[in-house]
């Protein structure tokens, strides 16, 4: 199946924040050069765009942590919708804007992968859209579990891919999905 001129590249929380090495190791060191590559064929094919911020307590003054990272930074006339919980559809105009553009499938860029990719992309398919989670364009971070196991952020990653892969979302990869593109 070949993905149409009018499915949407949606960039969830790409945010200076996630550079805090206080946050632990990471895995995926390449995905916004990924997320960055996508969004530039997206733009050169005039495909719908939607970012995604998140800024738990708008109320508190501005931080830099906030700001998108500069290698995905929209574009005037970009659509920047500001969340503060996990799901982009929870707070936003998000399902909305994919409706009223006749949008139906997603292919979705975030970090990090446990989170906000797993909240927005269960909520959208339960919404009835057509989730693609592109695996080397999304990115986690080790953590240390109840137990205190310390589990490694590509061990976190693959098991949030593998809870959504097939029941929730198509997982792939960037060259998988530039192959996919229609027209």
């Amino acid at each position: 199946m070949k993905l149409s001129t009018n499915t949407a590249l949606i960039l969830i929380d790409v945010q200076n924040h996630f550079d805090n090495p206080e946050l632990g190791n990471r895995n995926n060191l390449n995905a916004e050069e990924n997320m960055a590559t996508l969004l530039h064929v997206w733009r050169e094919t005039n495909r719908p765009i939607v970012h995604i911020q998140h800024i738990s307590n708008p109320a508190l003054p501005h931080h830099p942590g906030r700001d998108i990272k500069e290698i995905v930074a929209p574009l005037p006339g970009e659509p920047v919708m500001i969340k503060n919980v996990n799901s982009s559809f929870i707070g936003t105009n998000l399902e909305n804007h994919l409706r009223e553009a006749n949008i139906e499938t997603l292919v979705i860029v975030v970090l990090t992968t446990d989170h906000c990719v797993s909240t927005t992309t269960r909520m959208g398919k339960n919404l009835g859209f057509t989730p693609y989670i592109v695996s080397d364009a999304t990115a986690t971070f080790e953590r240390v579990s109840f137990d205190g196991k310390l589990y490694s952020a590509e061990e976190i990653h693959t098991l949030a891919l593998v809870s959504l892969s097939d029941e929730f979302a198509t997982v792939i990869d960037t060259l998988g999905v530039l192959e996919l593109l229609e027209g």
